[in-house]
């Protein structure tokens, strides 16, 4: 089992930057994947970013390159993502969620272990 804990998130305005957090317990972090996904109201969940714990390789999704960063504390086991220059477009309630192993996915189904989610609210 995994338990994730997320903090961050809140109403911020266009242009604006926050960070999100979450924690991992339960199982060794680096036997881990971690994503980041994001869903909107009426729309299917998304990957936002993604980090394969053991070798730090990283994913993002096509409307966020440039402007999110994710990154892992080993030490804390603790990801984050960085989100900067947000748009009312990237209103969402965000979700970490891990996998057991290494497998390069991201697809929403292939991780079985989610937080409880953070709303993320742009204003234009």
């Amino acid at each position: 089992q995994v338990q994730l804990v997320e903090s961050g998130g809140g109403l911020v305005q266009a242009g604006d930057s926050v960070r999100l957090s979450c924690v991992a317990s339960g199982r060794p972090s680096s036997t881990l994947t971690m994503g980041w996904f994001r869903q909107a109201p009426g729309k299917e969940r998304e990957i936002v970013a993604g980090i394969r714990w053991i070798d730090g390789s990283i994913y993002y999704g096509d409307s966020v390159k440039g402007r999110f960063t994710i990154s892992r504390d080993n030490a804390k086991n603790t990801v984050y993502l960085q989100m900067n220059s947000l748009k009312p477009e990237d209103s969402a309630v965000y979700y970490c969620a891990a996998r057991p192993g290494v497998k390069t996915t991201y697809a929403p189904s292939e991780y079985p272990y989610w937080g409880q989610g953070t709303q993320v609210t742009v204003s234009s």
